[in-house]
C-alpha cells in the first residue's frame, strides 16, 4: 500500500465515530447523483411557485383562480375534484411514491439501516419537528381553530434546499450533504404519519381493507421483480382511488406501493435493484411535472401589495408558520444535534465546525411543499386562512434561505479545501483516494 493509501486509510478509520463524516464512497456516490436530480426538480418548483405568484397578483389573477379551482373528474366515483385537488391529491402521489422508495432504500442499505449512523439524522428530525410545532403552538393558543395548522411548519423541501445550494454555489462536504439528505428523508417519513394520522377525515374501513387488495398484488409482483409498468401502473390507480374514497390522504396511498419495492436484486449479484430501477423511470416526472405543477397552484397568493403583506403577518397562523421555519428548524436540529454530541460524547468531523450544522439548520427551515399541503388540509384550498399559510411558508422559506445563503457562503474556503481532498484521486483509479481502505474493496455495497 502507498503512503497515500495509508494516510487515506488512517484519516477513514479516524472519521467513524465521529459526527457528519463522510460514509462508504458507493453511500456518497448515491446521494450525490439523487441530489443533482433535486436540484433541477428545486429549479422547476422555484420556477413554477415564481409564476404563481405573479400571476395572481396581476389583474388576471381571476383566471389563475379559475383554472385552480376548475372541477373535472367522474362524479360517480367522488373523483370531481379541482385542478388545484388533482394537483395535491394526485400529482403529489408520485412524489409520495418516489419518497417511499427514498425511505425503502435507506432502511435497506442506506445511512437508516445502521443505528449508529442513523441516531444522528432521526434525533434531528424530531428536533426539527418538535421546535417549530412548540413555536406555531406558541403563537396561536388564543385563536379560534388555528392550532389545526400546528405541523405546518415542521416539513423540508429537499429540492428546494438542494436548488438553494446550487444556485449559491456552494458544495456541502459530503458528510453534510448526507446528513441533510437522511435528515429530509426522515422529515418526510414524520410527515407522511402526521398527515395519516392527523389530517384524516371520517375514515371508510371497508374502502381502507380494499385498498389492500391491489396494494398487495402490486407487492407480490414487484417481490418477484415484474417491472411492466402496463400493470404496475393500473394497480397503483386503483390503489389510489381506494385510499382517496377510504378518507385517509390519497398520497398514503404513493408512500405504502414505494414501501413494497424491493431494494436488492433478488440474485443477490451487485447492480441496482427494482426500487433504483423504479425511481429512475419515477423520479423524473416527480421532480419535472408533479411537483412544480402542485407549485404553481398551491404558492398562487394574492399578497395585496405591502398592506396586504402587513395584514396577513397580523394572522399569528402565519406568524408561527414565519418563526417555526426560520428559528424552530434551526434551532431544533442544530440543538438535538448539539445534544446527542454531548451525550453520546462525539466529536463533529474534524473539517466541520457547529456554525456549518446551523448553516444546513437553516436550509432545512425551506419547507415548501409537505407545507403547502398541510396547510390546505388544515384550513381548506382557498380559505383566508389557507392564503396567510401561503404567505407564512413562503416569507419562511425565503428568510431561511437567505439567512443560510449568508452562513454557508461565509464558509464556502473551508468547503472549497475539503471538496479538493474528497474528489483526491492520486493514483487514477476511479475512486478518490480518502475512500480508500488496505482491508476492504471501498466500491463493495452494503450488506
Amino acid at each position: 500500500m502507498t503512503p497515500d493509501h495509508a494516510r487515506a486509510e488512517s484519516e477513514h478509520h479516524a472519521e467513524q465515530g465521529r459526527l457528519f463524516s463522510r460514509g462508504s464512497f458507493l453511500e456518497s456516490s448515491r446521494i450525490a447523483g439523487v441530489l443533482r436530480a433535486e436540484t433541477t426538480g428545486g429549479m422547476l418548483l422555484i420556477a413554477g411557485a415564481l409564476v404563481a405568484i405573479i400571476w395572481a397578483n396581476t389583474p388576471w389573477a381571476e383566471y389563475y383562480t379559475a383554472a385552480r379551482d376548475y372541477v373535472i373528474g367522474p362524479e360517480s366515483l367522488h373523483l370531481d375534484l379541482s385542478i388545484g385537488t388533482w394537483a395535491a391529491d394526485g400529482l403529489l402521489a408520485i412524489f409520495f411514491f418516489v419518497v417511499g422508495l427514498e425511505l425503502k432504500r435507506e432502511f435497506v442499505a442506506g445511512d437508516l439501516r445502521d443505528p449508529k449512523r442513523a441516531a444522528l439524522p432521526i434525533a434531528a428530525a424530531v428536533g426539527g419537528m418538535v421546535a417549530p410545532a412548540l413555536i406555531f403552538v406558541a403563537w396561536n393558543l388564543g385563536s379560534d381553530g388555528a392550532l389545526e395548522g400546528w405541523a405546518i411548519p415542521t416539513a423540508t423541501d429537499i429540492a428546494f434546499a438542494v436548488a438553494v445550494l446550487a444556485v449559491i454555489s456552494t458544495h456541502l462536504p459530503t458528510g453534510l450533504r448526507t446528513f441533510l439528505l437522511t435528515l429530509a428523508v426522515v422529515d418526510d417519513l414524520l410527515a407522511i404519519t402526521i398527515i395519516a394520522i392527523f389530517y384524516t377525515d371520517e375514515l371508510q374501513p371497508l374502502f381502507l381493507l380494499l385498498a389492500l387488495v391491489p396494494i398487495g398484488v402490486f407487492a407480490l409482483l414487484v417481490q418477484k421483480r415484474f417491472r411492466q409498468v402496463w400493470l404496475l401502473v393500473p394497480l397503483a390507480l386503483v390503489a389510489w382511488v381506494l385510499v382517496h374514497e377510504s378518507g385517509v390522504h390519497a398520497t398514503v396511498a404513493g408512500v405504502l406501493l414505494g414501501f413494497t419495492v424491493p431494494v436488492l436484486r433478488k440474485d443477490g449479484q451487485e447492480g441496482p435493484g427494482l426500487a433504483e430501477h423504479l425511481e429512475h423511470l419515477v423520479r423524473p416526472v416527480s421532480a419535472g411535472i408533479a411537483v412544480p405543477v402542485f407549485a404553481f397552484f398551491a404558492a398562487g397568493v394574492t399578497v395585496g401589495g405591502l398592506s396586504g403583506l402587513v395584514e396577513s403577518l397580523q394572522d399569528p397562523v402565519a406568524l408561527g408558520i414565519l418563526t417555526g421555519l426560520v428559528v424552530g428548524k434551526t434551532v431544533g436540529i442544530s440543538g438535538a444535534s448539539w445534544l446527542f454530541a454531548r451525550f453520546t460524547r462525539a466529536d463533529l468531523d474534524e473539517e466541520l465546525s457547529w456554525v456549518d450544522v446551523v448553516g444546513v439548520s437553516m436550509l432545512a427551515g425551506i419547507g415548501f411543499t409537505v407545507s403547502l399541503l398541510i396547510g390546505e388540509l388544515a384550513f381548506g384550498q382557498g380559505s383566508e386562512r389557507d392564503e396567510h399559510v401561503k404567505v407564512g411558508v413562503l416569507l419562511g422559506s425565503v428568510t431561511a434561505a437567505l439567512l443560510a445563503t449568508v452562513v454557508l457562503r461565509a464558509r464556502n474556503a473551508v468547503y472549497k479545501r475539503v471538496e479538493e481532498k474528497e474528489t483526491r484521486d492520486a493514483d487514477q483509479d476511479g475512486i478518490p483516494d480518502v475512500y480508500q481502505t488496505g482491508d476492504a474493496d471501498p466500491a463493495t455495497p452494503p450488506a
